[in-house]
């Protein structure tokens, strides 16, 4: 049986909805049947994802920079079955040139944002339920100037660990991805596709990842009731080379 036809009458939220993938995966749950609860900081973002759906959708806005605003959306949501979230705010750059406020913002969405989403969202998790957050190769294989991607990609592959202690028996694990084609490397321009030629030819698996990648391990994450504390690598094995 798919992952996927598990969800059918479930309430999901997905903190993130805006994002490339945050839709692309709240697109496949409403198709699988469930009630899809969208959040973000960007209301339009989220009403762009909302009229891609056919089926039972909620938006509310929220900013994992504030507790206030992430304690509204446990009042508006109520009970559910399982939260994803995809948010990410990168601070990236040389360590010398690194600024607090980017720099905050990026635990805020990473580490501290998920510390509280599950403060005030665990006790309205129905039986079986889950959270499911996105980390990130850079944990694993940290670059000059991605020193704050990688702390906070790390640090929440330990919460997920410590939440999954704390929160039981709820599920609480996450998706690390590494080269995945969202978009989010079209900046490269006409490099882009050296770019992706060249981490194919270096990772074990021998290809860069697709979004569809990433949402058939969260579906994994959310559908098996035996898996949590874990993260679910989906990068073609490029962590260890």
């Amino acid at each position: 049986m798919p992952a996927s036809a598990s969800l059918a009458d479930r309430r999901i939220v997905v903190v993130g909805a805006g994002s490339h993938t945050g839709r692309l995966l709240a697109r496949d749950v409403s198709a699988a049947g469930a009630h899809v609860i969208l959040a973000g900081p960007d209301p339009r973002k989220l009403e762009w994802t909302a009229g891609e759906l056919g089926g039972s959708v909620d938006v509310v806005p929220v900013d994992l920079t504030e507790e206030d605003s992430i304690a509204a959306l446990a009042a508006k949501v109520g009970r559910f079955d399982h939260l994803v979230s995809t948010a990410a705010r990168p601070a990236n750059g040389p360590l010398a040139e690194l600024e607090l406020a980017a720099v905050q913002d990026a635990f805020a969405a990473k580490v501290i944002g998920p510390l509280l989403l599950a403060k005030h969202l665990a006790p309205q998790v129905e039986p079986g339920g889950s959270f499911t957050f996105f980390s990130g190769v850079a944990a694993w294989r940290p670059a000059p100037a991605r020193t704050v991607m990688a702390t906070t990609n790390g640090a929440l592959a330990f919460l997920v660990q410590a939440l999954a202690v704390e929160i039981a028996p709820v599920r609480v694990n996450a998706v690390s991805p590494g080269i995945v084609d969202t978009g989010s490397w079209d900046g490269l321009g006409a490099d882009k596709e050296a770019f992706l030629r060249g981490v194919a030819e270096r990772n074990p698996a021998r290809r860069v990842g697709t979004p569809d990648d990433l949402i058939r391990a969260v579906l994994f994450a959310i559908a098996n009731p035996y898996v949590t504390g874990t993260v679910l690598h989906v990068d073609g094995g490029g962590r260890l080379v």
